[in-house]
This record gives structure tokens, C-alpha cells and sequence, in this order.
């Protein structure tokens, strides 16, 4: 599931892979049950789940893929280079592209959508479908790209973040910070807010940058690096920040989950000690992320107080999660998507959506639940 970027070798990024995903290289024996799947369990239907529609993209899926939701429309890419725009309420396909293999995407804004090829090259289609400009990042894009503002705006596996023009394509701004020796692979999301781009960075910071000149507003510290060994000190943010008023949450990997008060000046209102390989989510009533090792947790938004642990998807590889309600709503490896009570925790219902692992974070929708799937489709899953 991840991997170093920079100066390590691929045998050494395919045991990282393995240790944190919990399989392969030989780290662990055959027979050591520690670290299979739970299987599924029976559990009292809380809920109605059911799959309103499903299109093909393409084929594949990826940590760099992402559903865009703009208004009534979803935008959607695959590795295989299909891009396209899908009605929100009926999966028709609304427009559709092809182009050469991709790492990332899709962003938009609804007028611009934007994916990224593994060479760091940066495709703007225009929304008819058409390419409208194309621009050079500095190096490989493997985040989604996000688009608003009048910008489009890519993270690099050299740590630096580019804005180009909605229009031209023109290079608008770029910010670097140095990164550490190894970073993860991993479900990394930028956000556009309030005039800002707020972004995780391996080795545990935060940043919000000014969309329209680059200028760097604040860093934070989600978490400390620590330990002897490159391996030890990866401490990188992972999923999207999320933001709840004047509350905005991250969470790193070997390190915390931490909100900021961004009203004064991202003051760190509560932290805990935590370590999550995907992302969280949060709504009005709690904070929702799963660890490293797939149990499921539900903090108190107010104060980080543990509301709950569910441990009944334990190393089933779970996805950044999505509220839907009263729901929390999780993907995991072998194409299911489960819902869970958010205020205690209990399995309400299960569906699978085929095609493979689920990767990429679930999106909450006006709809219901969107998910992309391993094989390149786009399912939406509408609840009670």
C-alpha cells in the first residue's frame, strides 16, 4: 500500500509496504493468524443500504484516485487514463476522455478537471471533455489534484506544491519544504477553504498556503518524528484535514490525531497519540479514523475523549472513512463497505461493491455514499 519515494530501494519499499499492510516479504510467518482479516460476523441490520447506480471509468484504482463531487456532477479518473463527468443522481456519463496512463486525479471545479500522469505531467480538460492546456510539474504527482479559486494546484514526490492557472497553465506559484528520507505512499488529500490550500506533509506538519500568491499562512505540527531508524520516523499526515467550524483535525501515521483551532491561529485543541495509514473524518458529534492495524475508533470532537473501538474489521485494510448521518461509513480490501453507528460503534450494515480492494477515501454525498472501486467503477450506495 506504500512505499518510499526518495533515496531507498525497491526491495526496501515493498517490506516497508508489507509491514505496514501487514503482508508479504516474509515478516510474518504463514502461519501467525495475528495479522489475517477478520472475517465477517453476523450483526443486528441497523440500517437499509442499497446500491443506486454503478458506471465503469476505466480499469484499475489507486491511492492517487479520487471522486470529485462539484454541485450535481462527479469527476472521476483511472489509472488507465479514462477521465470522465457523471450525473450525481443517475451515474450517467455525462462526458468522457481518454489519455495516457495516469497517477492521480480527478480534481475540479467544476469548469477544470485536472489528473496527473506518473512522469509529472498535468492535463486540464475543459468541461466538454476536451484538453484545454497541459503543464510539467517538477516530479511525479501520485495525490489527487485539487482545483478552485482560479488555480489548479498538484503535490510532487519532491514535497513541492504547484499552482497553475485555471485558463493558461501557467505555473502561478510553488512552495518546497525539505521532506525527510522516506515517506509513505498513501491516501494524501489537499483541500481548497477559505482562500487557502491546506495540505499534509511527510514529517508531520501542516501548512496553509494563500491560493492565490503561495504565501505560506501557518505550519503545525500534527506530529514528531521519533526513533533511530529512517523506518521509525516516518510520522506522515495522511487523508485530508478535515474542517468543523473553526476546528481543523488531521491525523499522522506513528503519531496523533490532532485538532487546531484555526480562529487562534491553530492553537492545538486536543491531541492523542494515534496511528492511521488513511485518513479520518469528523462531524459535528465526533472524529472517526481508523488505525494502522484497521480498528475503527470514534472520539469525542470537543475534547478527544475515546467514545468507542470497534475491532470487529480488524486488518481488513480499511479506507479513510465518510459520515452519512447517524453512519460512518468504511471500505475494505475484499470490496465491501460497511456502516457503523457513530455513536457507539455497533456494525449496522454491510454491501459489497465488488471489483476488488476499495482504496480510495469514501465520499459523502447529497446521494449517499460514493465509492471507486479496484476495477475503475464508480458506485453509489444510498442509505435509509
Amino acid at each position: 500500500m506504500f512505499k518510499p519515494v526518495i533515496r531507498r530501494s525497491f526491495a526496501l519499499a515493498a517490506c516497508m509496504a508489507a509491514a505496514v499492510a501487514l503482508s508479504a516479504c516474509s515478516l510474518f510467518s504463514k502461519d501467525d493468524k495475528r495479522y489475517d482479516p477478520a472475517p465477517l460476523t453476523e450483526y443486528k441490520a441497523g440500517m437499509s443500504v442499497h446500491q443506486a447506480w454503478s458506471v465503469s471509468v476505466g480499469s484499475g484504482g489507486g491511492l492517487g484516485f479520487l471522486p470529485t463531487v462539484v454541485g450535481d456532477a462527479v469527476y472521476a479518473a483511472t489509472p488507465n487514463g479514462k477521465v470522465g463527468k457523471y450525473d450525481l443522481l443517475s451515474g450517467r456519463a455525462v462526458w468522457t476522455a481518454s489519455t495516457d496512463d495516469l497517477s492521480a486525479g480527478a480534481g475540479s471545479d467544476g469548469g477544470t478537471t485536472v489528473v496527473a500522469t506518473p512522469s509529472g505531467q498535468v492535463i486540464a480538460f475543459d468541461d466538454n471533455g476536451k484538453v484545454k492546456w497541459k503543464a510539467q510539474a517538477t516530479s511525479e504527482v501520485n495525490i489527487p489534484p485539487v482545483v478552485g479559486n482560479g488555480v489548479a494546484v498538484v503535490r510532487s514526490s519532491d514535497y513541492r506544491i504547484q499552482a497553475f492557472d485555471v485558463n493558461s497553465g501557467d505555473r502561478v506559484w510553488s512552495v518546497q519544504r525539505p521532506g525527510p528520507a522516506l515517506a509513505l505512499r498513501s491516501n494524501a488529500q489537499m483541500v481548497i477553504a477559505q482562500g487557502l490550500v491546506l495540505t499534509g506533509l511527510p514529517g508531520g506538519k501542516m501548512m496553509a498556503i494563500n491560493v492565490s500568491t503561495g504565501d505560506v499562512q501557518w505550519e503545525g505540527t500534527v506530529a514528531t518524528p521519533k526513533g533511530g531508524s529512517d523506518l521509525e520516523r516516518l510520522t506522515d499526515v495522511v487523508g485530508a484535514p478535515k474542517l468543523l467550524g473553526p476546528l481543523m483535525c488531521a491525523v499522522a501515521y506513528q503519531g496523533r490525531v490532532v485538532c487546531f483551532d484555526v480562529s487562534q491561529g491553530g492553537r492545538p485543541v486536543w491531541t492523542k497519540d494515534f496511528s492511521s495509514s488513511v485518513g479520518l473524518a469528523l462531524d459535528d458529534h465526533g472524529v472517526y479514523v481508523p488505525d494502522q492495524n484497521s480498528l475503527l475508533y470514534g472520539f469525542d470532537v470537543r475534547n478527544g475523549q475515546q467514545l468507542w473501538k470497534l475491532d470487529a474489521l480488524k486488518n481488513r485494510r480499511l479506507t479513510a472513512p465518510a459520515v452519512i448521518g447517524s453512519a460512518v461509513a468504511v471500505g475494505d480490501y475484499d470490496g465491501y463497505v460497511h456502516f457503523v453507528s457513530r455513536d457507539n460503534g455497533q456494525l449496522l450494515a454491510r454491501i459489497s461493491v465488488g471489483g476488488g480492494a476499495v482504496v480510495s477515501p469514501l465520499t459523502t454525498t447529497t446521494q449517499g455514499v460514493l465509492a471507486q472501486t479496484g476495477n475503475g467503477n464508480l458506485v453509489m450506495l444510498s442509505t435509509n
